[in-house]
């Protein structure tokens, strides 16, 4: 027996939205509250043209820009790490201190009893995660408030730190290829290739997103909206990976850059993107999938955004709490290793100081909400990106420390009141 097709089971087709409708849509957005990564977009902009204006003989060159992606590298990670705390809204003081802990555990198991860096590598991201595991179990299982509980991780790791190396001491890296993370560069070509990569990557993923819509009938972007997109991350990125491709070493009067890397008594060539870049990069992928594709970051959002409802919807609230409290010390840790990396040692002073600070204002900044329920992994980055553009850019127009506190705070504190308010008028649109 044949069945017949009527129009009735054909999905109606919906309008595709072009560019015009697009940045209508995203203003409206804007005007009922949510503003996103809008704020910080437009604040990077604004200090890189500052500073360039400034101090653009030092700031807006190719060996300070490389310089501000190797400072800012290890706050980013932290960040994206502290993202998926503060979507729960809850708050990881800790996460600092978990970072020179790790980096502790590293040093000492590398160095001191010369394990193989993968085994040490191993045992500082295991190190991570089991701080994430206890804190969680404290805040999840025994319901004391997350601020209580990771202050007290704040001021116990610190002990911890001096227990592993020593009071004063410094544990030196002399792994290569650990060093080569924070200090070594990708040859032209491979900058070039992980372009080429991003670039299609992202509109193949994209491009699937909405032949996903059209296929189920929902409203999708036009084709010019997609292209526009990829275009300008083309753009972007291409000026980016061109900038850091540039020979950006300093040449004194009667030195010459060296032709070869055999060659002895000149400067070596500093060119390509860092290494630390990819490794930003692959996170950010991973992470992003995990809150953007998967079950369990929908059970992310829906904790943050209302706990009762989603435990009455049958989510694990508990487990969820406990898995992303180990998340953000697992980044703590992968931030560990890279400042052991970059400053070629490990002390008591690793991940401390303005390290906690830095983070949470990156990811606050790149708007994640501190009530909880709103946030994305891209934030951390485009906060960070801010971050390290201050503490890069302020030295070089004042050598005053308290004005880099005062314009750093001030900047922190605009985000968390564009939060609150955004969040206000978000409550008030329904």
């Amino acid at each position: 027996m044949s069945t017949q097709t009527t129009d009735t089971d054909i999905p109606e087709a919906r309008p595709e939205t072009s560019i015009g409708q697009a940045l209508g849509d995203y203003w409206a957005r804007v005007k009922g509250g949510d503003t996103g990564s809008m704020p910080a977009v437009l604040g990077l902009i604004a200090l890189v043209a500052l500073f360039s204006v400034l101090q653009g003989g030092i700031f807006f060159t190719a060996l300070n820009f490389a310089n501000l992606l190797n400072q800012g590298t290890a706050i980013i990670i932290l960040a994206m790490g502290l993202v998926f705390v503060l979507l729960l809204g809850e708050i990881d003081l800790s996460a600092g201190f978990a970072a020179g802990t790790c980096a502790a555990v590293l040093g000492v198991t590398l160095t001191n009893h010369n394990w193989p860096w993968p085994l040490a590598l191993a045992a500082a991201l295991l190190t991570g995660l089991f701080i994430g595991l206890v804190l969680g179990l404290l805040v999840a299982r025994l319901g004391i408030p997350s601020f209580v509980v990771t202050l007290a991780a704040f001021l116990g790791l610190q002990g911890v730190m001096l227990l592993i190396i020593g009071e004063g001491g410094t544990i030196p890296i002399q792994n290569e290829f650990l060093l080569a993370i924070m200090n070594n560069n990708m040859p032209v070509w491979v900058g070039w290739l992980l372009w080429l990569v991003v670039v299609l990557g992202y509109a193949g993923v994209s491009l699937r997103a909405i032949q996903n819509r059209r296929k189920h009938a929902l409203v999708s972007p036009a084709t010019s909206v997609w292209v526009a997109k990829v275009v300008t991350l083309a753009v972007l990125l291409g000026a980016a990976v061109y900038i850091l491709n540039m020979e950006r070493q300093i040449v004194r009067p009667g030195r010459q850059t060296c032709a070869s890397p055999d060659d002895t008594g000149c400067i070596p060539i500093i060119q390509g993107v860092p290494w630390a870049v990819l490794v930003v990069l692959a996170l950010l992928v991973i992470l992003t999938f995990v809150l953007g594709r998967t079950a369990y970051g929908r059970h992310i959002y829906a904790v943050g955004g209302n706990t009762e409802a989603a435990r009455r919807a049958g989510i694990a609230v508990s487990s969820i709490k406990i898995s992303c409290f180990m998340v953000c010390s697992f980044m703590a840790a992968i931030a560990g290793v890279l400042l052991a990396s970059r400053d070629n040692s490990v002390s008591p002073t690793t991940g401390g100081a303005q390290t906690l600070l830095f983070a949470v204002g990156a990811a606050v900044i790149g708007g994640t909400s501190l009530f909880g329920g709103r946030g994305r992994v891209i934030d951390a980055v485009i906060g960070g990106l801010v971050v390290a553009v201050i503490a890069n850019g302020l030295p070089l127009v004042t050598q005053q420390s308290g004005i880099q506190y005062v314009v750093t705070g001030g900047v922190l504190l605009v985000a968390a009141s564009v939060d609150a308010i955004t969040r206000k008028r978000s409550s008030a649109g329904g």
